[in-house]
């Protein structure tokens, strides 16, 4: 992140909500160990650049709906977007070339060198190890990737997504990433895409089903 116009305070302020989704201001203070009044100017300061826009959520029962904080588009740019304007034109440019075939070609190509840089993660012995060393591999591509136990499954939770700008153009993007995940995973579980930053969520999240469990679902 450019750190040339934000206070160090704003920018963890900025990553917390890129992590854990809107949170609002009082969610702010207590996170930062600050005062009710020091989170509401680090949250105008944040509104009046145009990084962060209120949100209203909807409380069960009588009062007024809760304001939380959420990341407008610009804040959102203030992560790594592998110089999505270029990317786009460039699989525009493809398109026009090649046609439909050429962007599968493409996509086939980028899938097979992925495939062997997540070479290491399919070396873990255990499910646990192969989807730790996924996400570390993801991570360091700039998907900020973590793993969580959810009962018996597992989640893929990545928070960013740098190349949204081409994915949105080519979601085989996606579905060749999703083939990937699986052949890490091996056949003793299954993976399915549970959210999509596409579809409208914050994070794209990927349930690991282990096979034993999969009736349960």
């Amino acid at each position: 992140m450019d750190n040339s116009s934000l206070s160090s305070t704003a920018d963890r302020i900025l990553f917390f909500i890129k992590t854990k989704g809107p949170a609002s201001t009082a969610t702010l203070a207590q996170a930062f160990d600050m005062t009710p009044e020091a989170a509401r100017q680090q949250v105008q300061k944040l509104a009046a650049s145009g990084l962060i826009e209120g949100q209203q959520e909807a409380i069960a029962g009588v009062g007024r709906p809760r304001q939380n904080w959420g990341l407008t588009e610009a804040g959102n740019r203030r992560f790594p977007d592998t110089h999505a304007q270029l990317t786009v034109q460039l699989i525009g440019s493809i398109r026009q070339l090649f046609g439909e075939d050429g962007m599968d070609r493409l996509i086939a190509q980028r899938e097979a060198d992925s495939r062997a840089f997540y070479a290491a993660a399919r070396a873990g012995r255990t499910l646990p190890e192969r989807l730790k060393r996924l996400a570390a591999l993801r991570t360091d591509e700039g998907y900020m990737a973590r793993v969580e136990r959810d009962g018996h499954d597992w989640l893929l939770i990545e928070d960013h997504c740098p190349i949204c700008a081409a994915a949105r153009t080519c979601q085989g993007f996606c579905r060749s990433e999703l083939r990937l995940f699986q052949e890490v995973i091996g056949e003793d579980a299954t993976a399915t895409r549970e959210q999509h930053l596409l579809a409208g969520a914050q994070r794209c999240v990927y349930r690991v089903v282990p096979n034993r469990y999969a009736q349960d679902h």
